[in-house]
């Protein structure tokens, strides 16, 4: 027989879910707005001209590096002119959505 507590502490459990699983982003969605992102990423050993930095891969990073990156570019907190003006254009689920479909490449 379950107490009080445990009932109680399983319905939280399950209130939180839905909202994880949701913000976890569309790999599918991702791909689509990812696309301009292939433009310096998608190049091997590229070097973006200015200012003048070796671009990362960033396909196969983890899910959460690239949702905290992207969102610190979007706030200012990370500085990269290139990476805040496209940071500057997602939503959070937009985040997602591109984190989940970077993952996805190795």
């Amino acid at each position: 027989m379950l107490n009080r507590l445990t009932i109680i502490g399983l319905l939280g459990l399950l209130a939180v879910l839905p909202v994880q699983a949701e913000m976890r982003g569309d790999p599918e969605e991702g791909r689509i707005i990812a696309y301009t992102c292939t433009g310096c990423h998608g190049i091997p050993f590229h070097v973006n001209v200015y200012p003048t930095y070796s671009v990362p891969r960033i396909g196969g990073q983890s899910y959460g590096y690239i949702v905290s990156s992207l969102k610190a570019y979007r706030s200012g907190e990370r500085r990269h002119p290139t990476m805040e003006a496209q940071a500057n254009t997602l939503s959070d689920q937009d985040i997602h959505d591109v984190a989940a479909y970077f993952v996805t490449l190795t």
